[in-house]
């Protein structure tokens, strides 16, 4: 499922939407939860939305860890909705393809990050692997073999 919502009107629309594609809920066993496919690697303009959908679904996002390989600013806090978000980072634990939500609910999510260069029928394709529950592949794996 790619859930799109308008970030300002939350009505679906193509030009501002979350695009981020989750495995169905329960217990998965799959590496990842899912796949984002942000429009930047701009952390300021693509966070509030993705906290803003997910804090609709898991509870306020509270800390979002990225690798700084594919980030060229990491701000220490992003303002989303009325809160900050704690963003971390970490070279060499975390995948260069993944972000990593945590929620007040308590959850934590690891999502691909689809590189926003890429077209939409390769993007479709990552997301909906990524959200596969019988995906054993990493993040990486998955954008290797996207090349």
């Amino acid at each position: 499922m790619i859930v799109t919502l308008d970030r300002a009107t939350a009505m679906p629309t193509m030009d501002s939407a979350v695009r981020l594609s989750l495995a169905p809920d329960g217990v998965r066993p799959g590496r990842l939860d899912g796949a984002w496919w942000p429009r930047s690697r701009d952390l300021l303009l693509e966070i509030p939305s993705l906290a803003a959908e997910l804090g609709r679904r898991w509870g306020e996002v509270l800390r979002i860890t990225v690798n700084p390989a594919q980030w060229p600013v990491i701000p220490r806090r992003i303002p989303v909705a009325g809160h900050a978000v704690h963003v971390g980072w970490f070279s060499g634990e975390q995948d260069q393809h993944t972000v990593v939500v945590c929620s007040d609910a308590p959850l934590r999510l690891e999502l691909l990050v689809v590189p926003p260069s890429t077209d939409a029928v390769d993007a479709a394709r990552l997301m909906s692997e990524a959200a596969d529950p019988a995906s054993t592949r990493t993040a990486s794996a998955l954008i290797a073999a996207d090349v």
